[in-house]
């Protein structure tokens, strides 16, 4: 018996990438059992991507669209998470929807999936430039400083997650929280859970034109480094009740 598959994605301005991403990734669906779905959640876009996915929708019957006016990518990436392990997801797989990621890639993983609960991308090479590169080091030290651990690449969106085990740590944060992907890979990591990574392709964005500047990055960076001693509060809690 096939295991139930959410695709999830976040999506922000896209209407130059989603027609092509979603008829890329919506075969993987078939990986997964019947009651498999692709989810995206667009958030307050300016753009035609809403209106492109409600039309997608006739076309791809697993595709469902969450939208929510004003959200943040890393708010839309929890709503996702929360979303799919409400719906019983065993599987939660998070790719973005600007067409940076590869499904032909996606296979690998999926057959790890025997072996391991969490299998993380790794971009080894980044085709989004050498600034993006920097701050995902900055990060990474980050986690280091805060939660004691060294991830390979902390914010791949090339994931994919056993519900039970995301479930675990996605109340640690706040809903409105910029980094829960950051987060989750410290966590599985802190907590020893049953984790490998995988070199991913990152490709350069296939079209439009990406918000997410170096200025915008690190003010979210600024911001959220601020919810991370209330978080590793939240883990001290999580590790008292766990003993």
């Amino acid at each position: 018996m096939k295991d139930t598959l959410y695709i999830v994605m976040p999506a922000y301005n896209e209407e130059a990438n989603i027609r092509n991403v979603v008829a890329e990734w919506y075969p993987v669906l078939a990986c997964g059992a019947e009651d498999s779905k692709m989810v995206i959640s667009d958030g307050g876009s300016k753009d035609k991507t809403l209106d492109i996915l409600y039309e997608l929708q006739k076309e791809y019957p697993k595709l469902e669209v969450l939208p929510r006016p004003g959200t943040d990518h890393g708010t839309k990436v929890i709503l996702l998470y929360k979303y799919a392990i409400e719906h019983n997801a065993e599987w939660i797989f998070q790719t973005d929807s600007d067409g940076q990621t590869v499904p032909a890639e996606f296979a690998k993983f999926w057959e790890l999936r025997t072996k391991h609960d969490i299998i993380m991308g790794n971009r080894k090479k980044r085709g989004d430039g050498a600034g993006r590169k920097l701050v995902e080091n900055v990060l990474r030290l980050y986690l280091k400083v805060f939660f004691g651990v060294m991830v390979p690449d902390a914010n791949a969106p090339f994931r994919l997650m056993k519900s039970n085990v995301v479930n675990k740590y996605i109340g640690l944060m706040p809903d409105d929280f910029n980094l829960p992907n950051a987060i989750l890979a410290a966590c599985f990591s802190k907590y020893k859970e049953n984790v490998t990574y995988r070199v991913v392709t990152f490709q350069p964005r296939q079209g439009g034109k990406n918000y997410m500047n170096l200025k915008r990055i690190f003010k979210i960076g600024v911001d959220s480094i601020r919810n991370f001693a209330a978080i590793k509060r939240n883990l001290k809690i999580y590790e008292q009740g766990n003993k």
